[in-house]
């Protein structure tokens, strides 16, 4: 039996080889991968560049390690585990950035419903993280609002079973897209994956932990996760901090969940899962 506080791990963005099946899974607590990305663009192989689709969402990730028996077998041999598509990411495989481009709202939620039921169902997820980050000129914040939030709402009214999570970061744009979102749509989001690996190394526990506050008042009453990154973390917060700032978080009764990016860079550092580790017995022991 989980404890209902909540890990979440990023996955199959870098093409790293790596697998679901390599990530330490802590079975006292519930386990999300999100799988990184689901994007509505054109496959890498067909265009001088990926074209956006207006809400046709293909499979971005490695398809090839983390696909549908992949997602069967770890689901099987884990029954606290749920898997989630990533939507959007910074960009399409490092070619273009992943733009938010829609024709109409009407055409794009049809569009992305029907996409995404499709992979949900090939696949067998779970649900859907949203994590556009970047804005075409003609996409103002109503239209992405409602686009998002109808896309929501009609998944949830579809499947009542999934979960759902917005994954913002401290940027006045991106901020300026998510906050309108949270306030007319928190009723059909879960989680507000906070990506607090952006800020700079110079972030202590304490400042950490204001941060924390800040956001969650900017998205008030959602259940706002701590989040560090592995890998290369040059001028951006360590994972070592942010364990830290996670019990700290933890210690004052704030901690939902905790979630990394990413397992691919987990897989080719020198200290492999460790911080994976660390996190969920963080989250195990509450």
């Amino acid at each position: 039996m989980t404890n209902g506080f909540l890990f979440r791990e990023y996955i199959g963005a870098q093409f790293t080889g790596v697998q679901f099946s390599d990530v330490p899974i802590n079975s006292k607590l519930a386990f999300n991968f999100i799988l990184a990305f689901a994007i509505d663009y054109t496959p890498v192989n067909q265009h001088p560049t990926p074209a956006p689709t207006n809400g046709v969402f293909s499979p971005f990730w490695d398809t090839g390690n983390l696909s549908p028996a992949a997602v069967a077998a770890i689901k099987a041999a884990h029954p606290n585990v749920a898997v989630m598509a990533g939507l959007g990411g910074d960009s399409v495989q490092d070619i273009v950035k992943a733009v938010f481009t829609p024709t109409s709202i009407d055409s794009w939620v049809a569009n992305a419903v029907t996409s995404l039921t499709g992979i949900i169902n090939t696949y067998g997820l779970d649900g859907v993280d949203v994590d556009y980050e970047h804005f075409s000129r003609g996409a103002d914040v109503n239209t992405f609002v409602e686009c998002i939030g109808r896309l929501l709402t009609q998944l949830k009214k579809n499947m009542p079973w999934i979960t759902t999570s917005i994954a913002p970061f401290e940027d006045p744009v991106v901020q300026k897209y998510y906050q309108p979102l949270w306030g007319k749509y928190s009723g059909v989001i879960d989680y507000v994956n906070f990506q607090f690996y952006g800020y700079g190394d110079n972030t202590d526990v304490a400042t950490y932990v204001q941060f924390y506050d800040q956001q969650s008042a900017n998205y008030p009453g959602g259940k706002v996760l701590a989040s560090f990154m592995t890998g290369n973390t040059t001028g951006l917060i360590s994972p070592d901090l942010g364990i830290s700032a996670a019990k700290e978080l933890q210690r004052q009764n704030k901690l939902p969940g905790l979630f990394i990016w990413s397992a691919d860079s987990s897989k080719r550092s020198s200290y492999g899962f460790k911080y994976e580790i660390e996190g969920q017995q963080i989250i195990a022991n509450h």
